[in-house]
């Protein structure tokens, strides 16, 4: 296929190269017409996984990328960027997103913004570095359409990356973007030295109060114990190279979340996702403590604090 990736960050730079080393046809478009250039002259991108080959892969500025010709296209932008991108998007190529997160603008899903043509959604526990290394890894494509989901699974599925097919995609989409917030809450308890039973009971309530927005707005329960889910739920949560892990630990060290993001120097969804997904718990009228104390140390209010009230709540069945 003809693809086109539309962002040139950590992920859209890794999705690149997996898409190219499966035989594709790949252009990673970028905002800054400066950054594809020195990408086309030297082979690697300048500020994102900088290590990674990407000959073969063309490089160009996104209004001369060649989107309306493409065959498919990927989209890997921020969460808050998304509804500018898609409304001026060309052609009428199926969209595969890979941006996780909701629409800050109006809490809707971000697959929702696209109306005019079909759209996959992929998630799973995808940490770029890795997948640039060549690592094992899963995903899950969520699709209404049985047929493209099946094809996009064949075209991207390799020795190294194996690709499942899911129909849930609200339940899919719901869990990538909570996920990132319930990571904020764990990368906390790792800056004050909680330990890791705190941290897994942590997680294990996050996922608890992610699927019950979830089952409320309409989604599978059995999406929750997937790779959308739990799988991704996890890799965030533990991983080093989590931004949204590390931001909670440098904000329970004393950062604000400004000073946080600008020290890790890539997009922290968490930070924009947090209070949307807060106003669509509120809609649907569930409890989402964790992600309310989330919000609330965002805010300003004392993490160790907030332990303490998450501790104190009533005790209640699991």
């Amino acid at each position: 296929m003809d693809v086109v990736v539309v962002g040139c960050g950590s992920w859209g730079t890794a999705f690149s190269r997996l898409l190219a080393d499966r035989g594709h046809t790949v252009t990673l478009a970028c905002r800054d017409p400066a950054r594809a250039a020195a990408m086309r002259e030297s082979g690697r991108n300048p500020r994102y996984l900088t290590h990674v080959d990407l000959t073969g892969i063309d490089a160009r500025a996104t209004d001369e990328a060649g989107i309306e010709s493409a065959n498919l296209v990927v989209l890997a932008v921020p969460s808050a960027a998304y509804a500018d991108v898609v409304a001026g998007l060309p052609g009428s190529a199926p969209v595969l997103s890979l941006t996780k997160g909701l629409d800050p603008g109006s809490g809707d899903r971000l697959s929702t913004l696209i109306r005019d043509r079909p759209v996959a959604v992929l998630s799973g526990p995808n940490i770029a570095e890795e997948i640039a290394q060549g690592l094992p890894a899963a995903a899950v494509i969520a699709c209404e359409s049985l047929p493209l989901a099946v094809q996009l699974q064949l075209a991207i599925t390799s020795s190294a990356f194996r690709v499942y097919v899911n129909d849930d995609v609200l339940g899919v989409e719901l869990c990538a973007a909570a996920k990132n917030v319930i990571a904020l809450a764990a990368g906390g308890a790792d800056g004050l030295g909680l330990g890791d039973n705190a941290k897994a009971a942590l997680v294990a309530r996050g996922l608890a109060e992610m699927r019950r927005l979830a089952e409320v707005a309409g989604a599978r329960p059995d999406t929750f114990a997937g790779l959308a889910g739990i799988g991704d739920l996890v890799v965030t949560c533990w991983s080093k190279s989590g931004r949204n892990r590390r931001c909670g630990e440098l904000v329970a060290r004393g950062a604000t979340p400004r000073e946080a993001a600008r020290t890790i120097g890539m997009v922290v969804e968490g930070l924009t996702t947090a209070p949307v997904l807060r106003g669509l718990a509120h809609r649907l009228e569930v409890e989402m403590p964790i992600t309310e104390g989330v919000c609330a140390v965002l805010g300003g209010v004392s993490l160790t604090d907030l332990v303490g009230q998450l501790m104190e709540r009533q005790p209640t069945v699991e």
